[in-house]
């Protein structure tokens, strides 16, 4: 197995990738001790068999610019082949600000051809290249050096499985014709709002059981300064405060460092100095905001009336509708999702796109006592009214 050091090999691995249709590529990283992940190491393969034209990269042991790979990213005539892209694809966002075109998902993709929810790869190797994929060095410190062979044949296995994945379930698409389900789908992966967090944002993913308006104003504070510093100093948020804390500070408002030497979860190391003098600067900012201007969190799913018996008959036709197309019943639409179609919502994802296509329009029928569910056997059958 080659592993690349230098810019100069991965331009050559780069240039030759160019004359393949597609490339695979996977990466392996850590983010336990950082905000952003820390990229560890890359692997890379072009249609071939075995591991002949397939690649490691290092940017830790070697001197190598990804500047090769980026621009390989924006050619759009190489299909870029990730599975479970996400966490990859916000890697190079950060680092190059740029994300592959075309991209395909093998994760996203297998689901639509009926293999589930959340398919992982290794079912994925299994099912359609009746391999095993070697487990052993999945949690291992990929940031530690030298790697071992079982460590690089590990990573190397994610992408030279991965072109037999892609072969067999680009096929399938073209076959049922259902690419384009898939292309809707990684619009989102390529959207670079999927990537970037705002700390003025960062109170929304913070759960309350309130919502008096002093209370939220400071948990927005203290949410932003939060994002920001672990942003800045490349920190995991929670070793600048975790939630539990921030809301015990969003209760007691404290006004000095005597004050939060009296929190009960706050970390010692946030009691004093820089994130202490934010703690404060932030409370007093959310007592400063008045009340009409306070975040309010989004409670309207809360209010909706859902009919009960309209949304069970929805999980069984979703079901139905599941099961008939071969997608994954989660991938289609939610709980949530089906809730609000029986309250009357009608801008959902579920009932857009290709979606609509599946599930969606006869959903709709349903709602409009269009059409009726009859069981015979162990089907479920649609009856037009």
């Amino acid at each position: 197995m080659k592993t690349l050091l230098t810019t100069a090999e991965l331009d050559v691995f780069c240039q030759e990738a160019r004359r393949h249709p597609y490339v695979t590529i996977d990466t392996e990283f850590l983010r336990e001790r950082t905000y952003y992940s820390k990229l560890c190491l890359i692997q890379m393969a072009f249609a071939g068999e075995g591991e002949e034209n397939a690649v490691l990269i290092d940017p830790i042991e070697g001197d190598v610019s990804l500047e090769p790979l980026y621009d390989l990213f924006r050619d759009t005539s190489v299909v870029k082949v990730f599975h479970a892209a996400r966490q990859d694809l916000e890697i190079f966002f950060f680092d190059g600000a740029v994300l592959p075109t075309p991209l395909f998902d093998t994760q996203v993709a297998a689901m639509v051809c009926g293999f589930g929810e959340q398919v992982g790869y290794e079912t994925l190797v299994k099912k359609i290249c009746k391999d095993q994929v070697d487990k052993s060095s999945r949690f291992t410190d990929w940031s530690r050096r030298p790697l071992t062979d079982a460590q690089k044949s590990y990573a190397l296995a994610d992408v030279t499985h991965l072109r037999q994945i892609y072969e067999y379930l680009d096929a399938q698409l073209k076959k049922s014709g259902r690419r384009k389900w898939v292309e809707e789908e990684i619009e989102t992966l390529l959207s670079p709002e999927t990537y970037v967090v705002r700390p003025e944002d960062a109170w929304k993913r913070v759960k309350t059981r309130t919502q008096s308006g002093k209370f939220m104003a400071v948990v927005q504070k203290l949410a932003e300064f939060r994002e920001a510093y672990a942003q800045e100093r490349n920190v995991p948020r929670s070793r600048v405060y975790k939630d539990d804390a921030l809301l015990e500070l969003a209760s007691t408002k404290p006004r000095n460092e005597k004050d939060l030497g009296r929190s009960r979860l706050l970390l010692r190391e946030a009691r004093k100095g820089e994130i202490a003098e934010g703690i404060l600067a932030a409370v007093s900012a959310g007592m400063a905001v008045e009340p009409e201007d306070a975040p309010k969190p989004d409670r309207s799913r809360e209010k909706l009336q859902v009919n009960p018996a309209l949304a069970d008959l929805l999980r069984v036709l979703l079901k139905a509708k599941a099961e008939e197309s071969g997608v994954a019943q989660k991938m289609i639409a939610s709980s949530a999702d089906l809730d609000a179609i029986s309250a009357g919502e009608r801008d959902l994802p579920a009932l857009r796109g290709w979606r609509a296509e599946v599930f969606g329009d006869t959903a709709l029928k349903m709602c409009d006592g269009g059409i009726a569910l009859a069981a015979k056997g162990g089907k479920v059958r649609i009856v037009a009214l």
